[in-house]
């Protein structure tokens, strides 16, 4: 019986990723799920720093960085956002005189929002906000990482090795998920975590 219920999933599954092109997002009430769906189905976030650039220094700083929490299949995903960093970059030497950034990643940058007519601010093309701090990751970690990133950026692992390149994850503190009318919600990291995409 289990057998049965399985292919019937697994059938389903393929309709509606034939049909729809993706996996459709969980409903507004499951917020901590949607925020690890959209996170799940993102490549790229923009990454705010407080600049410690010369005549920007301590005003915002957004940038675009390609990220992964694991491998792009469906329902999987760490939720942690993995990222691949070098030091000579303008935003990386923002974060090393100060850690802080947010992180805003948003179903405008998949098929979604588009398919179903959806301006990218419109809360129902889903956006998440996290709040948090970059750092780098143990060598524990690495490999984790790496699999993370380079499943989703293959040319990543071609990238020049003398701008020694190293991994780092946003180690999240806050969450905001706006994905429907009537203002944002707050998530936690405990239920973010605890939910499966």
């Amino acid at each position: 019986m289990a057998g049965v219920l399985f292919l019937c999933a697994a059938a389903v599954l393929l309709l509606l990723l034939a049909v729809g092109g993706a996996v459709p997002p969980p409903p507004p009430e499951e917020a901590a799920r949607m925020a690890r769906f959209v996170l799940h189905n993102c490549d790229w976030g923009a990454l705010a720093t407080l600049s410690a650039q010369e005549g920007l220094r301590g005003h915002p700083f957004a940038n675009i960085f390609s990220l992964s929490d694991g491998p792009p299949e469906p329902f999987s995903g760490s939720g942690v956002p993995y990222l691949y960093l070098t030091d000579m970059e303008i935003s990386v030497k923002d974060l090393e005189i100060n850690s802080n950034a947010s992180l805003t990643v948003s179903l405008a940058q998949t098929p979604y929002c588009k398919k179903h007519g959806y301006d990218p601010q419109n809360p129902l093309c889903a956006h998440i906000i996290f709040c948090g701090s970059i750092v780098k990751v143990k060598d524990s970690e690495a490999g984790l990482a790496k699999k993370a990133l380079f499943s989703r950026h293959p040319e990543m692992e071609n990238w020049p090795k003398d701008h020694n390149w190293f991994f780092a994850k946003f180690n999240i503190t806050n969450i905001w998920v706006l994905d429907y009318f009537g203002g944002l919600k707050i998530v936690t990291p405990e239920e973010y975590y605890s939910v499966k995409p």
